[in-house]
């Protein structure tokens, strides 16, 4: 076996974790590579799989809870068969107008900030998080289910050991990349299509001798449902069925927040996959509704309705002595529990996605908008896949549980969206097409404000208090930490408009640059009021020391300006037009100066390597950065604010090169001393 590869003397602590992660994880994505974003991006059929999966999974789950709340009137799952389906038609196509109106994807939480401000933003991106947390928890948990209905009962204690590693293994791959992650589940997406396309027809096809025997039970049960119910009464209880499946429609907005990730024309590859997506959701949860009705299923211990289903149209079949209709039940059934943890995709490729958005707003830490070396959201992975192991624990791997939590802020966050979009047709008068996308929106909204109230009603002791309580909680969190950042941010404006409109002293002669002698290397961000008050402080601690002077930045690419190569270049050039500044400041104060910058996702990696580079030149330098020191050290502050000077300097240190941390104190009340 071959030794593990040494790691690099800059790099302390690396050892045999390193070359693990890098073995796990894989290699550095190349940012200087022109052919990177084509290569991470997701072409329609990916895409279907990556974000679709969460939708088509959800028939495992969702018609089952939605004819199980029929309870004696099954006569009326024809009618819930085609308002599902037709649900899922006027859902899509709503999305695929939201997709066209923002083609740079988001979602709910940016659909709900631009059209209805940011608080509705705030409310709709916490129900986002909450909801895909929920889509990995929901998801495993069914597939469990799903694997364990045709494994021996005895085994039933291994069940949740198996749901853990199955998010585990899905955190690793998220972490080497979203299209590796998706790629590699691409055979079990098809297997999931083919059998349940059999099961379905099949079940249809064996059983169209007994339609009109179905016909006339169902005109029989619902004469006898009025007589007994009345007429609203007994659409009272399919409406009540209709809202229990709503876990039916839960993925549908994942390919709206995920157009981000999607091959150019990203509009067009969203809107063809969000037709895969309807029409194979439609096809499936109504036809598994449908079967359950025409092959008679009943609920059965230890198994799911769909288990139920496949065995007893397929498991009795045999070619001779060979078990042909076992085989098939298996095979259906461990393709369903594969799709299930497919589907948790969505919470891993989504969720991530979210929190950066709202990261990029200051709602949440900004740690969570910056990318790993495998140009992963490395944070919001992590973070997505430990609360769905807690929710898991918590309710005990329950599907009916989870999928009341999972239902409730879904439709949150589709009614804000359908709500944002009527508002914005309702102020156009003038345009031509504002009547139809006002039908089809208001419709949407009329659904899922009905979907989500009955939900909530119905299922308020069974878990629905349970997710408002910690949605609410995640919105009170948020709006501390905005009003944290708020805080800062009103500090650091004070300063820099201190800082930039210092005068330099007049008619200063600009010597030149000689690297043999005393060198001050800054870090430094944009050109803002923190670098000046890096640049003054070396000048006032270190008087007539210095004769030359080098600045050093890094354009972070984070999640906000990974979109593209036009996005990279742009940062490339705020780096130069920022360092250009810093050079000529330097200059009206009559120290010659240079810069050097780099393009990057780990800053204190990159800083790291152009200070060593610059010290090479720069023999007698000592390295500089500003670090935020607040009056009251509390323990979020190292949350929420970045300690990339304190990094830096571990690095620089540890390969004998000095450097000097400034610090940049702010009070309590949020004023920044110079």
């Amino acid at each position: 076996m071959s030794e593990p590869e040494p790691p690099p003397e800059s790099e302390p602590g690396a050892g045999l974790s390193h070359w693990l992660r890098l073995k796990l994880l894989g290699k550095p994505k190349d940012l200087s590579d022109p052919g990177l974003f084509h290569q991470m991006s997701l072409v329609a059929l990916l895409a279907w799989v990556g974000l679709g999966a969460d939708g088509l999974s959800s028939s495992a789950y969702g018609p089952e809870e939605a004819f199980r709340a029929l309870g004696q009137h099954t006569y009326l799952a024809v009618f819930l068969a085609m308002a599902t389906a037709a649900t899922v038609f006027i859902i899509a196509y709503s999305y695929t107008k939201i997709i066209e109106h923002f083609p740079a994807g988001g979602g709910g939480y940016v659909v709900a900030s631009k059209l209805l401000g940011k608080w509705a933003g705030l409310v709709s991106g916490c129900a986002l998080l909450v909801d895909y947390v929920l889509t990995i928890s929901i998801s495993v948990a069914s597939g469990g289910d799903a694997i364990f209905s045709f494994l021996p009962a005895a085994w039933v204690h291994w069940k949740f050991l198996v749901e853990v590693l199955a998010i585990l293994a899905l955190i690793v791959m998220n972490l080497r990349g979203v299209k590796e992650s998706v790629t590699a589940l691409v055979p079990v997406f098809a297997v999931f299509v083919v059998t349940h396309l059999v099961v379905i027809v099949g079940g249809i096809l064996a059983n169209l001798g007994h339609l009109p025997d179905i016909y006339v039970a169902t005109v029989d049960g619902v004469q006898s449902g009025v007589r007994t119910l009345g007429l609203w009464g007994l659409f009272g209880c399919l409406m009540h069925a209709y809202s229990m499946g709503a876990g039916t429609y839960t993925g549908i907005e994942a390919v709206s927040n995920g157009v981000a990730i999607m091959r150019e024309p990203r509009v067009e590859t969203a809107r063809r996959t969000m037709l895969y997506m309807a029409c194979s959701l439609a096809f499936t949860a109504a036809g598994i509704i449908l079967c359950y009705l025409l092959v008679g299923v009943k609920p059965v211990s230890g198994q799911t309705m769909n288990a139920a289903l496949v065995e007893k149209l397929a498991g009795a079949i045999h070619v001779g002595i060979l078990p042909i209709g076992h085989w098939f039940v298996i095979v259906t059934l461990a393709s369903e529990a594969m799709l299930l943890f497919v589907a948790a995709q969505a919470g891993f490729i989504d969720g991530p996605r979210v929190m950066s958005n709202m990261a990029l707003d200051n709602w949440i830490p900004r740690r969570f908008a910056s990318l790993s070396l495998r140009l992963t959201m490395q944070d919001g992975v992590l973070l997505m896949g430990g609360a769905a192991l807690v929710l898991l624990y918590e309710s005990h791997g329950s599907v009916s549980r989870l999928v009341v939590m999972y239902s409730i802020n879904v439709f949150l966050t589709f009614s804000l969206s359908q709500l944002g979009m009527v508002r914005f047709w309702w102020q156009r008068p003038g345009v031509t097409s504002r009547r139809r996308h006002l039908l089809v929106h208001g419709t949407g909204l009329m659904l899922c404000i009905c979907i989500l109230t009955i939900t909530i009603h119905e299922k308020f002791q069974e878990g629905a208090w349970l997710t408002l309580v910690i949605t609410s909680a995640l919105v009170a969190l948020c709006w501390a930490i905005r009003r944290h950042y708020d805080r800062v941010a009103t500090a650091f404006s004070s300063l820099g408009e201190t800082m930039l409109s210092l005068p330099a002293e007049p008619g200063t002669k600009v010597k030149s640059l000689e690297p043999s002698k005393p060198t001050a290397i800054l870090l430094v961000g944009g050109y803002s009021g923190l670098g000046v008050h890096a640049l003054l402080s070396v000048f006032r601690f270190f008087p007539d020391h210095f004769h030359n002077f080098h600045f050093v930045t890094v354009g972070v690419v984070d999640s906000g300006n990974f979109k593209g190569e036009a996005e990279v270049e742009n940062l490339r050039a705020n780096c130069e037009r920022g360092l250009s500044r810093y050079v000529e400041l330097a200059n009206r104060f009559g120290f010659p100066a240079d810069s050097s910058y780099a393009i990057g996702t780990d800053v204190a990696l990159e800083a790291d390597e152009l200070c060593r580079e610059a010290a090479k030149r720069y023999r007698h330098c000592i390295v500089f950065a500003g670090q935020l020191i607040f009056q009251r050290d509390m323990w979020y502050h190292r949350m929420l604010h970045n300690e990339t000077a304190i990094e830096v300097q571990r690095r620089l240190q540890w390969s004998g090169q000095p450097m000097v941390v400034l610090p940049v104190r702010v009070l309590e009340d949020g004023k920044a001393l110079l």
